[in-house]
């Protein structure tokens, strides 16, 4: 059985001392060992950003794609070898800027794939810009003034798309980060997590501290049920979007794969793909 250390490779990360994105990196290897995967099993897809080194950074199959275009390659792949456990990662402004469009048909198609979304609330990689999570009235070199566009919502977003799991954590809760991205793996049906990830060299508002007194832990309340989905936007929104722990989850609803007819179960790499002349000549006659 494979361990964390199976998924480790000699590839040091060239974060910032201190960034969360370290949490996220060790919390996915863990999880991947906890659930029994093994590295030929896993592959993990990056955007562009700080997080998006991520995909280097594990041993298992990596893809590093372009900016905000993670997931149609996510879901590509899982489509292509529906054998492999698939994870999508990459930060704010990949996934809810340039890469929103892709993210919400992602949430309703339920392609059975985990994205985790590593969230610092500021464009890191281009040395400190405002993003769509950025707050109102956050000072950036792009808006010195003060930004005066409102917050995006992500998970209220999910939620309203249709997401059948949608999930937040903190990366200093690695316990529960590791907990929650092995729930989501054995989600069948797309997973969504977003990670409160600090900044530290940029974002000097939204810090460790600042999250440590803001967050509130589902899994400190009693009551809350994950299968209602009106509790769970209401709690998004009584709370700022300042909730950690499985938010929502829909185990109802059939995977996007699972509702294909004929599509088998078996990877590309396995089955017979060859054809004979005969079959090739009709193929080539449907183009005529």
């Amino acid at each position: 059985m494979a361990t964390m250390k199976d998924f480790r490779n000699n590839v040091k990360p060239n974060w910032c001392p201190g960034c969360g994105d370290f949490s996220v990196q060790a919390a996915i290897q863990r999880a991947a060992a906890n659930v029994g995967l093994t590295p030929e099993s896993l592959a993990v897809v990056s955007g562009i950003g700080c997080s998006g080194r991520i995909s280097g950074y594990i041993n298992a199959y990596g893809f590093h794609g372009i900016h905000g275009r993670s997931l149609p390659i996510a879901q590509g792949l899982k489509m292509a070898n529906r054998e492999l456990t698939v994870i999508a990662a990459g930060g704010d402004g990949d996934g809810f800027a340039i890469g929103m469009g892709h993210t919400v048909h992602a949430l309703r198609r339920n392609i059975d794939i985990t994205y985790i979304v590593m969230d610092n609330q500021i464009y890191g990689l281009t040395k400190g810009q405002t993003s769509p999570r950025s707050a109102m009235g956050f000072k950036t070199k792009s808006t010195p003034g003060g930004s005066i566009e409102s917050t995006l919502s992500p998970l209220e977003v999910a939620l309203s798309a249709g997401a059948t799991f949608v999930a937040q954590s903190f990366s200093s809760e690695l316990k529960q980060l590791t907990a929650l991205i092995e729930a989501g793996i054995r989600h069948k049906g797309f997973s969504l997590i977003n990670v409160y990830s600090p900044c530290v060299t940029f974002n000097k508002v939204n810090t460790y501290d600042w999250f440590k007194e803001n967050l509130v832990n589902l899994d400190q309340e009693e009551g809350y049920d994950p299968g209602n989905r009106i509790q769970a936007m209401t709690r998004l929104m009584e709370t700022g979007g300042l909730l950690t722990g499985l938010i929502y989850q829909d185990t109802t609803k059939p995977s996007y794969e699972d509702q294909v007819t004929g599509f088998r179960q078996e990877g590309i790499s396995k089955q017979n793909i060859q054809i004979t002349e005969d079959e090739f000549e009709r193929l080539v006659a449907e183009f005529k």
